[in-house]
């Protein structure tokens, strides 16, 4: 894990994922702090490739910085079909400076957009009082599914309001 932080102060953009970017969210999918030690086999393999990509709805969180196309400190991708939250990581430096919560407000939006009132997640342990914290509400526990994921994930559901009515 790096000890660096990113800082608060540099401009963060929320864009669609391309096809590019499938590396770059593979090595944070498999560098994620929280799936270290017991959990670390749920990710071992993962990948998050162009096809994944083109099929969902994926969005990066950047900042800019030296590089011409910025950093990605994480992402999210919106499942329609059945509407799920399926992936939503930040990267172990830019965590606990609001991404997340900004994806999810992004995610929120674009459920609303594609018509949907609420859609789940199925969290990781280490995510839960997140989830929490952003409004998510638990709806119940996923099983175990060895060897893969050989413990039970809470299961939380995100209601999805309509956009308010100008005047009302």
């Amino acid at each position: 894990m790096r000890s660096r932080t990113f800082p608060t102060s540099q401009p963060i953009t929320i864009r669609r994922a391309v096809a590019r970017d499938a590396k770059r969210l593979t090595r944070i999918v498999r560098g994620s702090g929280a799936y270290q030690g017991e959990y670390a086999g749920a990710v071992a393999g993962y990948r998050v490739g162009p096809d994944y990509i083109e099929a969902h709805r994926v969005f990066v969180a950047v900042s800019a910085d030296e590089h011409e196309e910025g950093r990605v400190l994480g992402f999210y991708s919106l499942v329609l079909a059945p509407p799920e939250l399926d992936l939503l990581f930040v990267t172990d430096e830019a965590q606990g400076q609001g991404i997340g919560r900004r994806l999810i407000e992004h995610m929120k939006h674009e459920a609303r957009a594609a018509g949907l009132d609420r859609l789940k997640v199925v969290s990781h342990r280490p995510a839960e009082d997140f989830y929490h914290r952003v409004g998510a509400v638990r709806t119940g526990t996923v099983l175990a599914n060895p060897p893969a994921v050989p413990w039970d994930r809470a299961e939380f559901e995100f209601r999805i309001p309509s956009e308010p009515h100008p005047g009302g």
